[in-house]
Order: structure tokens, then C-alpha cells, then sequence
């Protein structure tokens, strides 16, 4: 029985050998029919099979031009030398139907190469070129005919480049830090090379020589390093990429610190340290553990920008309770040191003086963010106190001299460290708040709800369909259905919607937001004339869909919305709670700042008969009414002194008090789902990239990332360079509408086509000379093959522009 069983067995291995040594002759023969010369065709027999007279990939040599290990940047290249079988040199410029695709493994990033047949005496040789950015494990996939070249595929590592300080940064970093004197802190370098990549292949890191950290003491005369105040050392830890340069400060005090690399400073090498003693560490620690209690700080104002005329003080018949000053923001002209009491919470800065001792009197409120700078001063000249500068940007800076002047400090700091989770990158800012996010919606459940929507009437049917919609309800996943569509929906018809709905709340044409010039390119901006038709509800609604996609956003992978709108820099500083600026005209209403601002800001206006009012017209031009932006303004003359203050406040009513009901409104629907201390972190420039993602398509980007499945030598060697061809000659709206025909949103998320997911795909569609179609739900481009350029852009530009929406046809 042994016996019988192992004849079957040797009979079966047998049988195996010859089904694949004959599926191996078979995909010889197919080689050899396919890779000869086609007016050569008719001569070829089964008889130069024989003799080995055909391109033969296992024959074929590959040969490379540099020596390993290989640093990133450098660009590459390796030789394919084409042989028949029989040995003899194969003619390179015959069409060989060569094919080279190299990948990054770890990124899943192809990377796109060159080819060139070189002149060489049996011009059997293809030179393949590419260039490397991204260091790690690549995949080089030689193939002819689909059969891989010798010993194809190729595995390759290529290292990262030499630290570039510019590039190389300090981790979880903060531009103030508090420390204690004599504890030791430990600061996480991220060495990186000049394309970004971790570095930790140089033996230079070791060297503690080339991490140089310098002091300097603020507020002294003597600006040398204070080399005996600290001490330092520096390890490496190359499992994390990270170099760690430990600190211990020996003297309390504020400090500016710098820390460089070959002399070079690092990308966000300098900042201020506050260094305090035991005792005053723990009243820090009191001050942020228990918010809710006054904590105050008496302190001497020094000094203003603001030389307003003095306005009326209240008198003691007068109700008055805390409140801002009649000159919003602006105190009185000082002329001599006044006493003021500095209240600090989680939340703001406030500078107050009591009049009478009594009745609280308002002169600044900073903000705890981190557009709030302070700058660190020697003592004062009157009380000899340590002396701090406050400057948000907006307001004139504050001179201000406090006894416990560093205790003050850092308790603003600790606060603002809390605020925004320890470290004030952006990307560090994006990871807190949408933890935060998901946390504070975690306890709500994330079941499906319908959204049965007409395309024809996005914005009525949008607002039907939620209007009873609770918080709960906003922060369900919505399953979109278009009527009289039948497509299912799985993350298309979804992103679709958010497209949608977007365009129409922000189109202008619809007057819930307008432009301050007809260029198509403006920024939008909350319409202060809008008809009596559209509700201030709208503009809730308007702020649930934002608050929405920042949420959908922090979920991650396929669930990130964008909201496709370009925003005035002023309407994104109302959100976040910034007061206004004439700076922000030079954004928001180029026309204005150009004529009016300019000529304002340049030129004497003792002789202009400006008052503190505004003259407000009609479209025909009759003049309405007059606004005065100040109580009495239409008798307060703007002066070369006080034209700054003119023009902030001119600011203040035509970019915010004019819409601040549509502005409350909008604000009211966002922060049901966003908190607005949550958006407070960021400023206005984070906040657009957080909310819209990257304005502008770059095609070298795109042409990284893109993922070519399938197709024939054809497909990929003439259809796609016709493609990147076509999609380099694009505009901006067209590379938009390719985006929006092929993923649903004509907008990419925070790191471009990198972050897409899934990623961005071409496939090889099994047509020819038909329309492009697209799934966006899984983010793919179907591409037919076409004869020529010309039809491949006709045939590309049509369907981006007439099937751009909907899914009926997929």
C-alpha cells in the first residue's frame, strides 16, 4: 500500500512539473509573438523560437549606476541590457514593451521614471532614471512582456540626507517654557534632511559639539551667553529618530534660548524661558488648578499708543457695572505710571483700574492664545519692577511693571498651554483639537441617519430635512439619497452632499454671502445686506454644516469633509473671537485698503475733515444715514495721532458690527458641535486650512501620489504621459473640477494628495475612445485607452465639465 501511495504521489509531482514547465513555454511563445518588430511578424516561425532568436527576459541584464547604501535626492539611474535567448545583443529601439515601476513599499508611493535607449555599440541598453525624495524600502519591478527581468523585482533602501537645521526641529515645542530652577527638562530634537526625512544614520548626532544651546538673560544690559547658569547634555535615540538635549537652569528669571546645529538654528530653535523658583512654581500651580477664583496681579501701566482724548468718566449716580470703556479698547493717555490690577483666566487677560476704588473700569482684554506675545523687559524706572509687554497684533501694545512679574507670566503661559495641548505646532494643535472633539461627542451615538435630498433644491430640501434635528442628530453619520437617483451610499453620495451644500450656503449668488469686489477669486464674506427672504436660521444652518465637517474631519480616513468656501480673513477672526484690524482690508477688501487705507496711512490727515463717523450710501448713491463709530464721533476729528485708532475702528463697522447678528447667528450652529474654545487655538490662517484644506492642486503632487492600477504597455506608457500632459495644461478650476468629478470634492484635505483616503486612483478602463467615468467613493478614475493627445483631452475636459455630478450614470 506504501508503495502504490508513493508511485500516486510521484506521479502528481510529476504532472505538476509538466503543467508548469508548459505554462512557462506558453508565456515564452506569447513573449516572443508580442515583443518582436511588428513589420517582422510574418517572417517569425516556431523555428527562431528554437533557436532562441527572441527577446528573452531571464537573458536580459540589469546594472546599477551607484553604489549602496544611497542617500535620498540624488537622481538615480540603472542600465536594462536586452539579450535573445540565444545570447546575442536584442536592437533596443525595436519595441520591447519595457516596463519599470518603482514604489515606495512602506508609503505605497510610486514614483514616476524616465526612459532612454542608449547609443552604444549593440544599442542594447535602456537607461531608466528617477529620483528619490523619500528615504526607506523601494520595490524596482523590471518586466518585459510581463514576464520579470532576471532577477526582477529589485529591493533597494535608501537612506536619509545629512541634517538640514532649517528642516530639523524641536518636538511637542512651545515658544514660551516654563521651568523650575534647578529641575532638569528634557527637549525631543527631531533631526530631519533637507525632503523632511527622520535622520538617524549619522554618527554626527553623537557629537553633543554639534547641538549648541546658548542663553541670554532678558532685560540686562549684558547679552552674553550665561554659559555657568545651565547645563546641558545631549543622547540620541535612534529607534525614535530623536535627539535628547537635557537642560537644568540654575538661576530663576526669563531667558531667551537658542539652539543650533553646526551653527545653524534649528526651524523653531529660539524661544523664552521663564525659570522660577520653588515657592513660585507653587503659586503657578495654585493660580491654574483653581480657575475659578480671581486671580489677580497689582501692576503699574507704563505706557500706550493710544493718545484718544479722554473720554467721560461715569458718575457715581451712574448704574455701572464692569464693563469696556466708551473708546472700545482704548484707555486714556498716560502720562504717568498708573496703578492697574491684571486679572488672568483660562480664558482672557484683562487690565483693569477701579475708579473711586470702587467701580471697575475695563482698559484691555487680551486673549489666552497664542497670537498673544510677550516680550520681557529690566526693571522700571519709578518702582524698579520687572517690566512685560503685551501685544496681541490687534491693540497697541501694553507696558506693564508687576512685583511678581514672572509669576503672572507663567500663569498666562500655563493656561495657554492648556488651552491648546502642550505644543504649539499646527499639526500638534490639528491632533488635540479633533481628539478633543471626538471625545466631547463620544458619549453620542454614531448610528446612520437618512438624508433624503432633492439636487435640484439642495438648500430647501437640506433644511426640510433637518430642520429637527437635535446636536445628537448632527453627529450621527448621514446616509445621503438624492431623489430619484439610485445610488447606494457608501461615502459618495455623502461627500457629494457636503459639496453641494456648500456651494450653494456660500455661493454669492445666493446673497447669504458676498464678495467686496466682482472678482470671482474674492473672499466671501457674510452679506450685510441680505434680502428679508433669507432668515438668520440659514446662517445657523450654514454654521451646523461647518461645525459638521470640522467633526466628520476628526473622525478621520474616508469620513474628512471640507468646506469648500474661501473665507475673508476678518469673517474667519470673528469665528475664532479676534477683535478686527485695518490690516484685515488688506485681504478682505484689496479696492478699499488700496484707496482709502493707504492714503489714510501715508499721508497728513489734519486737513481732511475726517470725524469718528461713517457716511453710508445707497446703491444710487444718496447718502442713508451717518454711523458715528464712537459716541460723539461726528464731532471727534481724526488726527495724525489718532488715525491708527480711526481706522481699526472703521474696521470694526464695516467688516464686523455690520453683520454681527449674521455673524452670531452662524457662530450659534458651529459651536453647538464645535466648541468655540476648541477653535480659539488656532488663528485665522490654521483655521481656513483646517476647515478647507489646501487651496491650491499641485500636479507634481498629484502625479506622486496618483496610483495607476492595470492596463497594457499602451495604457501606461502612452495614455498616461498624455494624461499628465493634459492635467499639467489645466487651470486651477479645471484641476478642481478633476478632483470633484473623480473624489467628490473639488478640495484636498491638510497634506494633499497624500492624505487622501483612499488614495487617488487611475484605472485602466476596458473601453476605447469613450467618456472617463469615475467611483468616488473609493476615489478612482476610470481612463479608456484613446489614439492621441487631442482625443484624450477633449474626451477629459468633457467629463469634468458636464459629469461632474451625480451618479446616475455609475
Amino acid at each position: 500500500m506504501f508503495y502504490v501511495i508513493g508511485g500516486i504521489t510521484v506521479s502528481i509531482i510529476a504532472f505538476v512539473f509538466t503543467i508548469k514547465f508548459l505554462c512557462e513555454l506558453a508565456a515564452r511563445v506569447v513573449s516572443f509573438l508580442q515583443n518582436e518588430d511588428p513589420g517582422r511578424r510574418g517572417d517569425r516561425s516556431i523555428y527562431d523560437y528554437v533557436r532562441g532568436n527572441y527577446l528573452d527576459p531571464r537573458s536580459c541584464k540589469v546594472s546599477w549606476d551607484w553604489k549602496e547604501p544611497q542617500e535620498v535626492g540624488q537622481t538615480m539611474s540603472f542600465r536594462v541590457q536586452l539579450f535573445y535567448k540565444n545570447g546575442q545583443p536584442f536592437p533596443a529601439h525595436r519595441p520591447v514593451g519595457l516596463r519599470v515601476n518603482i514604489t515606495h513599499i512602506e508609503l505605497a508611493l510610486d514614483i514616476p521614471a524616465t526612459q532612454e535607449v542608449l547609443q552604444e555599440p549593440e544599442s542594447n541598453v535602456v537607461k531608466v532614471a528617477f529620483t528619490v525624495r523619500k528615504a526607506g524600502r523601494y520595490e524596482v519591478a523590471v518586466k518585459l512582456g510581463g514576464l520579470n527581468v532576471a532577477y526582477s523585482p529589485y529591493y533597494k533602501i535608501f537612506q536619509p540626507g545629512t541634517v538640514v537645521p532649517s528642516k530639523t526641529k524641536i518636538a511637542y515645542h512651545f515658544s514660551t517654557l516654563v521651568l523650575t530652577n534647578g529641575q532638569r527638562h528634557t527637549l525631543q530634537i527631531e533631526p530631519r534632511d533637507e525632503y523632511g526625512n527622520p535622520t538617524n544614520n549619522s554618527t554626527s548626532l553623537t557629537d553633543e559639539a554639534n547641538y549648541i544651546f546658548l542663553l541670554f538673560q532678558l532685560g540686562t544690559a549684558d547679552d552674553d551667553s550665561l554659559e555657568g547658569l545651565y547645563s546641558k547634555s545631549v543622547s540620541v535615540n535612534k529607534q525614535q529618530c530623536q535627539v535628547l538635549l537635557r537642560l537644568t537652569l540654575k538661576k530663576t528669571g526669563c531667558f531667551r534660548a537658542r539652539i543650533s546645529y553646526k551653527d545653524q538654528p534649528l526651524s523653531n530653535g529660539e524661544f523664552d524661558i521663564i525659570v522660577l523658583s520653588e515657592n513660585e512654581k507653587a503659586c503657578v500651580e495654585k493660580n491654574v488648578s483653581t480657575p475659578g477664583i480671581s486671580i489677580y496681579f497689582e501692576a503699574y501701566l507704563y505706557s500706550t499708543s493710544s493718545l484718544l482724548a479722554p473720554q467721560r468718566r461715569p458718575s457715581m449716580g451712574e448704574e455701572e457695572d464692569e464693563h469696556d470703556s466708551p473708546v472700545e479698547g482704548q484707555p486714556e493717555k498716560v502720562k504717568k505710571p498708573k496703578k492697574v490690577y491684571c486679572y488672568i483666566s483660562p480664558k482672557q487677560l484683562s487690565v483693569k483700574e477701579f475708579y473711586l476704588k470702587i467701580i471697575p473700569w475695563r482698559l484691555f482684554t487680551f486673549r489666552v492664545c497664542p497670537g498673544t506675545k510677550f516680550t520681557y523687559y529690566g526693571p522700571d524706572p519709578v518702582h524698579k519692577y520687572l517690566t512685560l509687554v503685551v501685544d496681541d497684533g490687534i491693540q497697541p501694545p501694553v507696558e506693564l511693571s508687576c512685583k511678581d512679574r514672572n509669576i503672572m507670566a507663567a500663569t498666562f503661559i500655563r493656561f495657554l498651554h492648556k488651552n491648546i495641548g502642550g505644543s504649539e505646532t499646527f499639526q500638534d494643535k490639528v491632533n488635540f483639537f479633533q481628539r478633543e472633539l471626538r471625545h466631547i461627542h463620544s458619549k453620542r451615538p454614531r448610528t446612520k441617519t437618512c438624508l433624503k435630498v432633492s439636487r435640484h433644491a439642495i438648500l430647501d430640501s437640506s433644511l426640510k430635512a433637518t430642520r429637527n434635528f437635535s446636536v445628537s442628530d448632527w453627529s450621527k453619520n448621514f446616509e445621503v439619497v438624492f431623489q430619484d437617483e439610485e445610488a447606494l451610499d457608501w461615502g459618495g453620495p455623502r461627500r457629494e452632499w457636503f459639496e453641494l451644500i456648500c456651494k450653494t450656503l456660500f455661493d454669492t449668488s445666493n446673497q447669504l454671502f458676498t464678495r467686496f469686489s466682482d472678482n470671482n477669486q474674492g473672499l466671501v464674506h457674510p452679506n450685510p445686506e441680505r434680502p428679508p427672504h433669507l432668515r438668520l436660521k440659514m446662517y445657523e444652518f450654514a454654521g451646523r454644516v461647518v461645525g459638521k465637517c470640522l467633526y466628520e474631519s476628526a473622525l478621520g480616513g474616508a469620513y474628512k469633509q471640507l468646506v469648500r468656501a474661501r473665507f475673508t480673513r476678518s469673517f474667519l477672526a470673528q469665528i475664532i473671537g479676534l477683535r478686527m484690524n485695518y490690516k484685515y482690508f488688506e485681504t478682505d477688501d484689496q479696492e478699499f485698503y488700496k484707496t482709502k487705507v493707504c492714503f489714510i496711512l501715508n499721508n497728513d490727515v489734519s486737513e481732511m475733515d475726517l470725524v469718528f463717523a461713517e457716511e453710508k450710501y445707497s446703491k444710487s448713491g444718496q447718502l442713508e444715514k451717518v454711523v458715528e463709530l464712537i459716541s460723539g464721533g461726528a464731532q471727534i476729528a481724526v488726527t495724525n495721532e489718532n488715525k491708527m485708532h480711526y481706522l481699526n475702528l472703521l474696521a470694526q463697522y464695516r467688516l464686523a458690527s455690520q453683520v454681527r447678528d449674521e455673524v452670531e447667528h452662524f457662530l450659534k450652529g458651529l459651536n453647538e458641535l464645535v466648541p468655540e474654545n476648541l477653535l480659539a487655538i488656532f488663528d485665522e490662517n490654521e483655521l481656513e486650512l483646517l476647515m478647507c484644506g489646501t487651496g491650491d492642486i499641485n500636479v507634481q503632487d498629484f502625479k506622486a501620489h496618483a496610483v495607476i492600477v492595470g492596463g497594457s504597455w499602451h495604457f501606461r506608457e502612452k495614455v498616461m504621459k498624455w494624461f499628465w500632459a493634459v492635467v499639467s495644461s489645466f487651470t486651477q478650476e479645471e484641476l478642481a473640477r478633476l478632483l470633484q468629478f473623480t473624489t467628490g470634492s473639488s478640495q484636498l484635505p491638510h497634506g494633499g494628495f497624500n492624505t487622501l483616503c483612499p488614495s487617488f486612483q487611475i484605472i485602466a478602463a476596458p473601453t476605447h475612445s469613450t467618456l472617463p467615468t469615475a467611483h468616488t467613493c473609493f476615489n478612482q478614475l476610470c481612463l479608456p485607452t484613446y489614439d492621441s493627445y487631442e482625443e484624450l483631452h477633449k474626451m477629459l475636459k468633457l467629463a469634468i465639465s458636464e459629469g461632474s455630478e451625480g451618479f446616475g450614470m455609475l
